[in-house]
């Protein structure tokens, strides 16, 4: 099983070198020593500085909505804000009371009771606020 684990390993990575248009290492080796080899030969993408971290593109999924509505209740222990919101067709809702997290920084604007206008990041059913402004 090992083997042919060895084996299947070095195929691929021996496929991913050709595609990256870096020869393969010596076919000589055995399969094991053939994976080590590869591995060692393959360097990783440099991580991106902290400051362009603001900068990186959301994941497929995630899209962008806007609501109005009223705030109900704020948690800052939890980072949550609860509105009784409009309708909001980018995420095929209708008006409903829900809670949202949302940095404590857009917590801490808020209070019960504030018409407000959002701005949300929706990603696999839920939605988080990215802006929030008092009306």
């Amino acid at each position: 099983m090992k083997l042919v684990f060895a084996t299947a390993t070095a195929l691929a990575l021996t496929a991913g070198l050709a595609a990256c248009g870096k020869p393969a290492p010596e076919q000589a080796a055995s399969p094991p020593e053939a994976a080590t080899a590869m591995e060692a030969s393959i360097t990783p993408a440099p991580a991106a500085p902290a400051d362009d971290m603001g900068k990186m593109a959301m994941p497929a999924d995630a899209k962008m909505a806007k609501g109005q509505g009223t705030v109900t209740a704020v948690d800052a222990t939890a980072n949550t804000i609860t509105l009784d919101h409009g309708p909001i067709p980018e995420a095929g809702w209708p008006a409903m009371t829900m809670g949202f997290k949302a940095s404590p920084a857009l917590v801490a604007q808020v209070k019960a009771g504030d018409k407000v206008a959002f701005d949300l990041k929706l990603e696999g059913g839920a939605g988080e606020i990215t802006a929030i402004q008092k009306q």
